[in-house]
């Protein structure tokens, strides 16, 4: 049924990395809520944000991720990633796309491409060093860095690395009028040809790369060309995207939180545990992500989804949820409680998530000990943050040494 009463939520761009008062506010009631959302069809929809119900809802089979083609309510003008993205299918499909790379991304495959990525982060410090104080972290160091790993990774040529950031500003940014659309539509198709091409010439000559790897699927009939393009731009633009954002926030934090800088420069083994927190404690989303469609009725937390209407989770909300999290809001390395929620959770969890781990460890433990007089260069208000973006982050960080 209708309900007249259910708050519209619709995102601004908050200020550095506040937490957003909507979700603040949900969380203070009950764990699943009625809200309306700005774009797509008319209606309603459903808000989870209590830990527990969204653990559930990301799980449960009778949530369905295929919803290309539905006329839901949605925060966006546009639908972000390709049709055929993993995101918008279900197990077994889902599964079955994701298999083609998931061996990369797990511990054997992260430790052995550990020395590669520090390499990488290696190159990157020194030309900073080189360039002096005071210095655009962004720019110099957390931008490029996951460029160039994820690029290395796909096997994308260094040249043409940099046109991964800007597919991703075009589609990862929320578009406020037709002409944004369009941009949106253009980098995706560009990026589409991009990678067609790219596999077709590593389908002839293959390397030691993932389209390599995604080719040679699509000319053994695991997987479809659709589903390569697909795959291999989501994993394009979301590995420097988020990975550019995550690291600058983390950053950031620390340059403004000295008790917690001063505990990590006295003890840099328990960097691995303020990635986590860091991770936890971060509103790193602005609003919601994609729509599940409840295929049956399903009760979640007492409330009756019914089948053909849409959920919606908050990782965001959930990671702050204090009946697991006490005092959210304080940043606490040594904090006790059920894993975070920030790479998603059930089958459509991040495909990279040791990654994105590595990629923080590593650099937080090198600006530590590389640079002991690590500060910033100007005052925290001063800092600008990127608008309309659909993972937070500044826009630039300058620091000195």
């Amino acid at each position: 049924m209708p309900d007249a009463n259910a708050p519209l939520y619709e995102v601004a761009d908050l200020a550095a990395l506040d937490f957003d008062p909507f979700l603040r506010e949900a969380l203070q009631g009950e764990p699943v809520m009625r809200i309306r959302l700005p774009h797509g069809a008319p209606g309603e929809c459903w808000l989870v944000t209590g830990h527990d119900a969204v653990r559930f809802v990301t799980s449960d089979p009778r949530f369905s991720r295929d919803i290309v083609g539905r006329p839901l309510p949605t925060m966006n003008r546009y639908l972000v990633p390709l049709d055929r993205a993993v995101s918008f299918v279900d197990p077994p499909d889902h599964t079955r796309v994701r298999s083609v790379v998931s061996s990369t991304f797990n511990r054997l495959g992260m430790a052995a491409l550990r020395p590669r990525v520090q390499a990488v982060l290696d190159e990157l410090l020194d030309a900073m060093v080189a360039v002096g104080p005071p210095a655009d972290l962004v720019r110099h160091v957390t931008s490029p860095f996951p460029m160039h790993v994820i690029g290395g990774l796909l096997g994308v040529p260094r040249a043409d690395r940099p046109r991964l950031c800007s597919w991703a500003d075009d589609i990862l940014t929320r578009a406020k009028d037709e002409a944004g659309v369009e941009r949106a539509r253009q980098a995706k198709e560009e990026a589409r040809d991009f990678f067609r091409e790219l596999a077709r010439e590593r389908g002839l000559r293959p390397r030691d790369d993932l389209i390599s790897d995604l080719a040679a699927a699509v000319a053994s009939g695991r997987i479809e060309e659709e589903e390569l393009l697909a795959l291999a731009v989501l994993m394009g633009i979301n590995g420097w995207h988020a990975v550019r954002n995550h690291t600058s926030n983390m950053v950031h934090v620390l340059l403004t939180d000295d008790t917690l800088l001063n505990r990590l420069r006295s003890d840099p083994r328990a960097v691995p545990a303020a990635v986590e927190e860091l991770l936890r404690w971060i509103p790193h989303k602005h609003g919601v992500g994609q729509a599940r469609i409840a295929t049956e009725d399903v009760e979640v937390a007492g409330v009756l989804i019914r089948r053909g209407e849409a959920a919606y989770v908050s990782y965001v909300a959930a990671n702050w949820d204090e009946r697991h999290y006490p005092e959210p809001s304080r940043i606490d390395i040594d904090r006790q409680g059920p894993p975070h929620l920030a790479f998603g959770h059930g089958p459509h969890h991040c495909l990279a998530p040791l990654l994105a781990r590595m990629e923080a460890e590593l650099l937080l433990t090198a600006l530590l000990t590389r640079f002991p007089g690590l500060r910033s260069a100007v005052d925290p208000d001063d800092v600008a943050w990127q608008k309309d973006v659909l993972i937070r982050g500044p826009v630039a960080l300058p620091i000195t040494w």
